[in-house]
């Protein structure tokens, strides 16, 4: 190898193309520089002009000669960090391009992978299985729905009780109960004698009692009545 390249020269290695990131380096310093300047000479004009304001005559036609080349060389600087502003903007966006077409290699990388996991793990769980284990579970509730329903019978209770005989005996209850009801409304006889009512502590003193030398009458009893208005029960 070494007698090859005596003979016909050793091979100049290519140095690699310059990547969008130095690109951009590159373009962002020169419009840095481009910058520097045009404010440099911004303030040479603004120094032009102050001077324009104090000068007469040719005086003032040399620095208004002076301020137009400055002006000329302000625009051109300008026209140029523009067109390198262009090329930086062309450089981003094919960067931006780039970036979302490796990211979606690697998402669709992500989904392959996510695929394959899928379908292995799915080939784990067979149709058939779970169709039976379906079927075994509605098996499983109807026969605690019956378990349910024997567990709910009430115990002593023949299916031989004639329903008839219920509806008549339920009758005959409710018409005891009417007539308890009918019985509270009339309330208490009339010849029942009421109970005293009582006489509150701060009321009027009471007025003594007067003894009457007469003699009051005796009203008479009636027949088959006691002292009290009750009815007297008859011998046999």
């Amino acid at each position: 190898v070494v007698l090859m390249n005596r003979i016909f020269g050793k091979q100049k290695e290519v140095a690699p193309p310059p990547s969008l990131g130095d690109a951009t380096n590159r373009i962002d310093a020169s419009v840095s520089r481009l910058d520097e300047k045009i404010a440099k000479l911004e303030g040479e004009l603004r120094r032009y002009k102050e001077q324009m304001k104090k000068a007469k005559g040719s005086a003032q036609q040399s620095i208004k000669k002076r301020a137009m080349q400055t002006l000329k060389q302000k625009k051109m600087y300008e026209g140029q960090r523009d067109q390198m502003a262009a090329q930086g903007f062309n450089i981003d966006s094919t960067k931006f391009a780039i970036d979302m077409v490796q990211d979606q290699q690697v998402a669709v990388q992500a989904i392959k992978a996510a695929s394959t996991t899928l379908k292995a793990e799915q080939s784990k769980i067979k149709l058939d299985d779970v169709e039976d284990m379906h079927d075994d579970m509605e098996d499983l509730m109807e026969e605690m729905e019956s378990i349910n329903e024997v567990m709910g019978r009430s115990y002593g209770l023949g299916d031989d009780i004639d329903e008839s005989e219920l509806d008549a005996e339920l009758s005959m209850l409710e018409d005891e109960l009417e007539s308890e009801d009918i019985s509270d409304d009339l309330g208490m006889p009339d010849y029942l004698p009421t109970a005293p009512s009582a006489v509150p502590a701060a009321a009027a003193e009471p007025t003594p009692p007067v003894a009457s030398t007469e003699t009051q009458p005796v009203a008479p009893t009636p027949t088959g009545v006691d002292e009290f208005g009750l009815p007297i029960a008859q011998e046999n």
